[in-house]
């Protein structure tokens, strides 16, 4: 029934988010009625976005084509590499064609009334422009630090064990899947990171983790931007991830299915039921032909995940999950456009946390529940000022379940009986963001200036229930235990306010200076705090062969709300026992916030040179440093006499990074390869680590070294490659040094320094293969897509778990595998 519920709650906001969807459409064809189409009195743009070498011309699908003057129009070429603006009013306008490492191409358009030109712009595989003139009509130079972006085709084409778009971000230089299975960019936690999308910041207001999960059929490009220097970007301490979703086709319907086999599951040798089963369906086109358009996208999710060092029958996570994205484009007029979207995400995760040393039994059940409803309006004002409104709302509900009320026992070599800790939270954020670009200005140099305002609004509302906790020793002997008191609930909310001004100074030709101004402020910590940055980008040579890029700035962390939220906790009592079992010392704990919760906060520079040293090969040396201070910390304390578990600002962080990127493009062929040497250092008792969705029940004293997804050496390549026979080949070779981890004794306290030690280092070669098929279905053929995925091809030692206590008798010894597996796919496109 509890299920039922989770699903049915969803589906309310959906009746209303459909009524109001048809008001806006209804609104929408009657200001159509009342504007000229494309006849005598407008024009239209039409074209291509292709790319060009020796081997000839091909198109670019998912390239954003930008058109600029008495209006703003922004579309997306389709999987011809086409793209179209049906409305445009006569005058002179630049159109400019972006894709990721690929040069930007723009150009001068006139638009006749009653005509239409067609346009092909060609984009060179190159990521330094050719030339550096910047003109104030060109779009903002990027001078943050952008780590690399993952593209609509590399989407499609790489090996990805998730179906996530999330999950190819360690597909870019700085970014690594660390030891909980969570992404780390440019060595932050995922709690310290910003999560955008389309702009809307989708982070869980109570844990500050990522918190929206979308079809990847809608998903258009992934980007990670460490140290972003553009002040519109904040609440975060390490670097952003912005993904990008596509614009509904206004011309053509366009429908996909794929996953429609399942796989099943095959454990010790024998078939075991369905390993997974993840349809997902994709529907795109017209409503207003060239003025309103839909997609829809829906994905049902049921994947069981091994732990290979189990029994067979006992191994399996399992997820079910429905993921549903809807999304209206809008062409209001010339020069308005607008872009509604409404997501649900209900999941359930059976079993969550299983590992080598926690069976089945004392795992718990993760509920997950949630929805986002976005608007997004631009409008364009004079002669390159654009106002863009936006307006997002975003619930998150989790249940945390155990599977029984047996006393929960630490073993050394396994856990025996129900988890103990039971989670209901509510939480919810409403977010309001004004962005006012102005026209270009002119004073010592080109200016570009921008301002914007964002409100939000959180609030949370939990409760949690704890159940003793025993610790054993390698005897089977308790000799500690854990008891808390009565269940806790806690209600709270926050109001926040930012606000920023930017400038993109062009002083030369070849320089370009970001100027940043923002101030961040919230009601948690009742505090305003300016952060100034400053970014730039210099061309070294005339040809724009070789550039550098830098910059430096200060940001502010975002609170938590299950942080303010710690002192409703249930205080605990440890016992610890004889071996009779009679208690010999008792030690109660109350839960306290130190010194009053303040934002953390970092400082950050980073430099780069880039060289095209061939027009093929382009290769880029980089270097960037990261502090962090005032981050959040748990560890115990006594304090005049009492002992408690104290939640403070006390922990620091730094990482730094030196980098080696080079980009190989031959014959419509790209080869991607890059070494990482960087170094993750600092307090390791994080907040998160012993709250959140999975708490742990012992909280050791605060210590310093490397964090646990600390990978000193990392080398990474990819590419894709057209090869004959029509097949598209991509392969992703990912070695890096092993993470590190902490020995500890019976009591689960850590004997000598921290994370000194380090699993076996990590290598898997995965690829995935692709051909273009025609499939006779009655007198027509549908377009296809059959291939294949393996991962870890050769079958490398990979190891997840390990025996850190030393009395153990397996101490020091490595466990579940992830082992080679193969995976089928067939995309249909209709």
């Amino acid at each position: 029934m509890h299920n039922d519920r989770c699903f049915t709650k969803a589906a309310l906001p959906t009746a209303h988010f459909l009524v109001f969807m048809l008001l806006i459409a209804v609104t929408v064809v009657a200001n159509a009625q009342s504007q000229p189409q494309s006849n005598a009195n407008t024009g239209a743009v039409t074209g291509s976005v292709v790319i060009v070498d020796s081997s000839g011309p091909s198109y670019v699908p998912g390239a954003s084509v930008r058109l600029r003057g008495k209006s703003d129009f922004v579309a997306q070429t389709d999987e011809e590499g086409k793209f179209k603006f049906p409305t445009v009013l006569p005058g002179t306008y630049s159109l400019t064609a972006e894709f990721p490492s690929l040069e930007a191409k723009s150009t001068s358009v006139t638009v006749e009334p009653g005509k239409t030109i067609e346009v092909v712009l060609q984009l060179s595989p190159a990521e330094v422009k050719s030339s550096v003139n910047v003109s104030a009509s060109e779009e903002q130079v990027q001078t943050s630090s952008t780590t690399g972006a993952v593209s609509g085709n590399t989407i499609t084409n790489a090996p990805n064990a998730n179906d996530r778009a999330e999950t190819l971000l360690p597909l870019i230089p700085g970014v690594v899947r660390g030891p909980d299975g969570r992404i780390n960019m440019k060595g932050a936690r995922n709690t310290q990171s910003g999560a955008l999308v389309n702009s809307a910041n989708v982070t869980d207001p109570a844990t500050g983790s990522p918190g929206l999960d979308l079809p990847i059929d809608v998903v258009s490009s992934v980007q990670v931007i460490s140290n972003p220097y553009d002040p519109q970007y904040g609440k975060l301490t390490g670097a952003v991830s912005t993904i990008d979703t596509k614009t509904s086709d206004f011309d053509k319907f366009h429908f996909s299915m794929q996953n429609v086999v399942p796989r099943m599951r095959v454990r010790g040798g024998s078939v075991m039921g369905i390993g997974a089963a993840t349809p997902r369906a994709t529907f795109t086109g017209p409503i207003v032909k060239g003025r309103i358009a839909f997609t829809e996208s829906l994905e049902y999710r049921f994947i069981r995940t091994p732990v290979n060092s189990l029994p067979p029958a006992e191994r399996d996570t399992t997820f079910e999950g429905v993921n549903s994205y809807s999304q209206i484009d809008l062409n209001v007029s010339t020069r308005q456009t607008a872009t509604v979207s409404f997501a649900v995400y209900p999941q359930k995760l059976r079993d969550m946390g299983l590992n080598t040393f926690t069976p089945q039994p004392s795992t718990p059940d993760y509920h997950q529940r949630g929805y986002q409803l976005y608007a997004q309006d631009r409008y364009a004002i004079g002669e390159g000022g654009l106002l863009t409104s936006q307006i997002s709302y975003k619930t998150f509900d989790a249940d945390t379940t155990s599977h029984d009320s047996n006393p929960y026992r630490l073993l050394v070599d396994t856990t025996e009986g129900g988890f103990f800790n039971q989670q209901t939270r509510r939480s919810s954020r409403f977010d309001w963001q004004e962005t006012y670009q102005s026209a270009p200005k002119h004073l010592l140099g080109a200016h570009q200036l921008k301002t914007g305002l964002n409100y939000a609004y959180s609030k949370y509302d939990g409760i949690e229930h704890f159940q003793p906790v025993e610790i054993d020793n390698a005897s089977g002997v308790a000799i500690e235990r854990m008891e808390f008191g009565q269940s806790s609930w806690a209600k709270l909310h926050q109001h926040e306010t930012s606000w920023f001004v930017a400038d993109q100074w062009t002083p030369i030709s070849r320089l370009s200076l970001d100027l940043g101004l923002r101030f961040d402020s919230d009601t948690i910590t009742s505090s305003v705090h300016p952060a100034p940055r400053v970014g730039f980008q210099l061309a070294l040579t005339s040809d724009g062969k070789t550039m550098l890029r830098g910059g430096a700035g200060m940001f502010y962390d975002r609170v938590p709300l299950m942080i303010p939220a710690f002192t409703s906790l249930p205080d605990r009592t440890v016992l610890y026992l004889n071996p009779s079992g009679a208690v010999s010392e008792s030690v109660p704990y109350v839960n306290k916030i130190s010194g009053g919760l303040a934002n953390p906060r970092s400082t950050s520079w980073s430099a780069s040179l880039s060289r095209r040293i061939t027009e093929k090969l382009i290769v880029e040396v980089g270097y960037e440093n990261r502090i962090t201070s005032h981050d959040f910390m748990v560890s115990p304390a006594l304090v005049a006499g009492a002992n408690s578990i104290q939640v403070s600002n006390g922990a620091d962080q730094y990482y730094r990074e030196f980098k080696v990127v080079g980009r190989y493009a031959f014959h419509n062929q790209t080869l991607n390869a890059s070494y990482v040497r960087s170094r993750a250092y600092g307090d390791l008792n994080d907040f998160f680590q012993f709250f959140g969705n999975i708490t742990k029940p012992v909280i050791q004293s605060d210590s310093e070294g490397r964090l646990s997804y600390d990978a000193p050496n990392r080398f990474l390549t990819w590419g894709e490659f057209n090869v004959p026979w029509r097949f598209t080949l991509m392969p992703v070779f990912d070695v890096h040094s092993g993470f590190p981890y902490s020995v500890q004794n019976e009591y689960r306290e850590y004997v000598g320094p921290r994370n000194s030690n380090r699993y076996p280092q990590f290598s898997s070669l995965d690829i995935q293969v692709l051909r273009p098929v025609s499939i006779p279905f009655r007198e027509k053929h549908v377009k296809a897509k059959a291939g294949f995925t393996i991962f870890n091809l050769l079958g490398h030692f990979n190891p997840r778990d390990v025996q850190t206590i030393q009395t153990s008798s397996h101490f020091g010894e490595f466990y579940n595998d992830a082992w080679r597996e193969f995976r089928g796919k067939l995309v249909f496109e209709f």
